[in-house]
């Protein structure tokens, strides 16, 4: 198992937070997505280790910018 937490700019509200779930939960190997709304940290737990380009482009997907 590897766990990666990121921070996600952008996100106001519980939509907001459910639209970057959904996105990230369909990277391929990942099993868990904890988004914590108050401070922009995403925690996702996979496998093995993902990209973290795939993760940028899945935040992006649902509008939203992985901080660098």
């Amino acid at each position: 198992m590897s766990t990666e937490t990121y921070t996600v700019t952008g996100m106001t509200c519980d939509h907001c937070s459910r639209s970057v779930r959904a996105e990230v939960s369909a990277v391929a190997g990942v099993t868990a997505v904890d988004v914590d709304l108050a401070t922009g940290k995403v925690t996702v737990t996979s496998e093995q280790p993902v990209d973290d380009d795939e993760i940028r482009g899945a935040v992006e997907e649902a509008g939203y910018t992985l901080a660098s």
